[in-house]
């Protein structure tokens, strides 16, 4: 009962006698971690002990910090067509003039006229071609208009020679129909469509890169192109140094060769853009050879005034009507 008592007491309150023993007390503790720091010291200066610098790092100053060995990281910049700095022009060695479309033009029609002005669409400094509004002659690679452009005829002496060293010997019967049996639409669905720009210079490129993984493409030919196939097929094996083993209708298998190799395959550069169409003449003539525009119609009036010889009457144009509907029926 004494102890509970005494422990529910409050402390009584600090003397003035108390706070300066306190004091006193706290006093001589200073003095007495002075006075070891000062025998650590001697220790120090006796036995010449100086601890690293990873123990006491010093603090930065408000001097100049020392240059860092570390590099700079350039600042990013934002890929540019403009900048062509650093990306060299694709040096291709293909014997014949890059067009946009090779089977929707003709190289012995020249054009009158340019729509735009003469701009690569491969893209500044991408081939080592110049561009002449219409093609990038191989045979030339420095002329700068149409008529400069002229196609070598040692070309074709070329293209046939790469195309023979490409093909090898002749594939046998056997080995045509397992080629033509794989590209079938209920074996793979690889192919590549014909559209109506016809074989477009990109689409080289897409031939080779189906021959990576095959020996033989499956082509589909739509449009325009199919009204004359005769001209495409030998476009595809002029330009792909390839061999049509296969058609069936708008169908075409192409098959490679035996001596092509993908790792050795020609370098074809990308159009990033379809060029305009130059102007060509008119095909349907307005006015009659040897006439300017207003002899022309002048003619035309003369000819009109002129009365007819001969009427059609209604038992002879029924006659020619009924033909008509049986020829219409043949077709």
């Amino acid at each position: 009962m004494i102890l509970t008592k005494l422990s529910r007491q409050k402390p009584p309150p600090l003397s003035l006698s108390s706070t300066r023993r306190l004091l006193s007390s706290a006093a001589a503790a200073a003095s007495d971690s002075a006075a070891a720091s000062s025998s650590s010291s001697r220790l120090r200066s006796l036995y010449s002990f100086e601890p690293p610098p990873s123990l006491h790092p010093q603090s930065p100053g408000p001097g100049p910090r020392p240059p860092s060995k570390k590099k700079t990281k350039p600042p990013y910049r934002p890929p540019s067509s403009l900048d062509r700095t650093k990306i060299k022009a694709v040096k291709s060695d293909l014997p014949f003039d890059f067009r946009f479309s090779y089977t929707e033009s003709s190289p012995n029609v020249r054009p009158i006229g340019l729509r735009e002005p003469k701009y690569s669409p491969f893209g500044p400094g991408r081939v080592n071609r110049e561009w002449t509004g219409v093609c990038a002659p191989a045979a030339d690679r420095r002329a700068r208009s149409v008529e400069e452009g002229a196609e070598d005829p040692k070309l074709e002496e070329k293209r046939q020679a790469m195309r023979e060293s490409i093909q090898g010997e002749p594939l046998t019967g056997a080995e045509r129909k397992i080629l033509v049996e794989r590209c079938q639409r209920h074996r793979t669905k690889r192919h590549i469509n014909l559209g109506r720009d016809g074989l477009t210079h990109n689409m080289l490129n897409d031939i080779h890169n189906h021959w990576r993984r095959a020996e033989a493409v499956r082509i589909k030919c739509m449009g325009v192109p199919t009204v004359d196939m005769k001209n495409v097929c030998f476009q595809l094996e002029d330009k792909t140094f390839g061999k049509i083993i296969h058609r069936h209708g708008g169908q075409l298998v192409l098959y490679r060769g035996r001596n092509y190799s993908s790792k050795k395959r020609p370098a074809v550069p990308l159009m990033l853009w379809k060029p305009h169409e130059p102007i060509y003449p008119r095909l349907i003539k307005t006015t009659i050879e040897g006439l300017s525009i207003e002899e022309t119609k002048e003619m035309r009036k003369k000819g009109l005034a002129v009365p007819a010889l001969t009427k059609l009457g209604t038992s002879l144009f029924s006659y020619f009507l009924g033909s008509f509907d049986h020829y219409k029926c043949c077709f």
